[in-house]
């Protein structure tokens, strides 16, 4: 191998105060686990000596404890995009002592080139192999690494030996042309391959490689199907089959989107236990431990995806199995994975969650009480704006019946009611497509919202000034959010403390 060999340590002195740094990975797979570490090190080392010490940090999505975690605590960012998950990141982000820019993560690599942000020092890429002509094997995501191998003025590699050498192939590495020369992206069906299955570096760029041995997957157990949960993801697939009966949908079905968590989990066991809906593909920007059972089954065709968002069970679970399910998992790089072209072309529907959703239809999937952030926008918008249908899921309650997320106005919008179709709770079904937005709160009222809830929010109707497009009124649009925050419990908003 041509490129020197780094300890942590090393690599992390080239890594200076102010620079804008960029690193591998969407979500927690894909992430660099030594090198940041040990720039969160020097950046204590600096403050303890009193000289400033804090760097940009761009990434493909959220990132891993090794990152955004061993950064935020040592006070080593100054910028964070595009997205976060992490608890010490987001508590310094809500006390405003960094400057956070919430994006699309189909966005932020094309950004880069054009220039938005500066240049780009470094760049920290996790790796299972790299040639000596700059030939790359990734890891087990993507994320913006094509971009970032190709925008950094210098590249740290982290290679990574739990990395097999069967994750070779599991990769399709495609960056479009910028405009004005950009062409269309020739992914007509999920399984397509557009690109090549490595990633390039100038190797003269290439500042070093670190080894390690460190584990690839979510150590964390994911959450497990509850009641609520279970009856959101029937819900879910009750519409879909609807969907297919009324000719609305191809009998053959469509891609699906769908992100990780309980609700999806859910989501992915109906979908795996309906006997109506016939074998599907995806093409999302991540899967997790229950895509892996639905590729084993065959229930999923192929997965098409940006990140392998697996525990380290599963992980391990797929790498001995991956010979038989080499031909059914492609990794790409976030802007095509969320790509706004392919996802209206081939016709996917999006599934994502919401904090709050308002009964006009707005969503709102990233700040509590409109301020406090949660995540972020993530891909959610990427795939709201382009799906064939999109939908929404949410618990209709939550906090033992003390919140509604249905609410008379939500308290920040990500999603505008103009992109969303279908709300999904516990409680059933709201159809908005074709609907004015009068009929529109109606449908969410007496479909999604929770019994408890209807009767506040008809009244709140009653009470709004009539004649508009949209039924408003000011001083109650936000009591629901003022009853939670004076006594804990929205069953408490009492319209006539606020008419004027």
């Amino acid at each position: 191998m041509i490129y020197p060999i780094l300890t942590p340590e090393e690599a992390a002195e080239f890594v200076q105060n102010g620079m804008n740094v960029g690193v591998s990975g969407f979500t927690i797979p894909g992430n660099p686990k030594v090198v940041p570490p040990a720039v969160a090190a020097k950046a204590r080392r600096e403050h303890e000596a009193g000289r400033e010490f804090k760097i940009n940090l761009f990434s493909g999505a959220s990132t891993n404890d090794y990152t955004d975690g061993e950064l935020s605590r040592a006070n080593a960012l100054n910028f964070r995009t595009p997205y976060q998950s992490l608890p010490e990141l987001r508590k310094r982000i809500n006390a405003g002592e960094l400057h956070y820019n919430d994006r699309h993560l189909s966005e932020l690599a094309q950004e880069f080139r054009y220039g938005y942000y500066g240049k780009m020092d470094i760049a920290i890429i996790e790796a299972q192999s790299i040639t000596d002509d700059g030939e790359i094997v990734l890891g087990t995501a993507v994320g913006n690494s094509p971009t970032w191998l190709q925008v950094a003025d210098k590249v740290i590699i982290e290679l990574n030996d739990q990395l097999p050498e069967t994750i070779r192939g599991l990769h399709d590495i495609y960056v479009p042309a910028d405009p004005p020369v950009r062409r269309e992206i020739p992914i007509y069906h999920a399984s397509d391959r557009a690109g090549k299955p490595t990633a390039h570096v100038d190797p003269k760029k290439v500042l070093g490689v670190v080894k390690t041995s460190m584990p690839l997957g979510k150590n964390e157990p994911f959450s497990p199907v509850d009641d609520v949960t279970r009856r959101i993801g029937e819900n879910v697939c009750a519409f879909l089959i609807n969907e297919m009966k009324q000719g609305r949908m191809p009998k053959s079905f469509l891609p699906i989107q769908s992100g990780v968590g309980n609700i999806a989990n859910a989501v992915l066991d109906a979908l795996e236990s309906s006997t109506e809906i016939p074998a599907f593909e995806m093409y999302t920007e991540v899967v997790q431990d229950s895509v892996l059972k639905l590729l084993e089954s065959g229930r999923c065709k192929f997965a098409s995806t940006c990140s392998m968002t697996f525990s380290h069970e599963a992980m391990m679970e797929f790498f001995a199995e991956s010979e038989h399910l080499h031909d059914k998992l492609l990794m790409r790089p976030s802007e095509i994975s969320n790509n706004p072209e392919i996802i209206r072309r081939i016709g996917v529907i999006s599934m994502n969650t919401a904090i709050e959703a308002d009964i006009f239809g707005n969503i709102n999937s990233s700040h509590v009480s409109g301020t406090k952030l949660m995540n972020g926008i993530g891909g959610s918008g990427d795939f709201t704006r382009n799906a064939y249908t999109s939908i929404f899921m949410c618990p209709s309650i939550k906090k033992d019946d003390c919140i509604s997320t249905i609410v008379p106005m939500v308290t920040h919008v990500d999603h505008t009611d103009h992109s969303v179709d279908i709300i999904v709770t516990d409680q059933g079904i709201a159809d908005l497509r074709g609907k004015d937005p009068i009929q529109g709160a109606y449908e969410i009222i007496e479909h999604a919202a929770h019994p408890v809830y209807r009767p506040l929010l008809r009244e709140y109707l009653d009470l709004c000034q009539k004649g508009g497009h949209i039924l408003l009124n000011h001083d109650l649009a936000l009591s629901f959010h003022r009853a939670l925050i004076a006594d804990g419990d929205m069953r408490k908003a009492d319209f006539s403390k606020y008419l004027k």
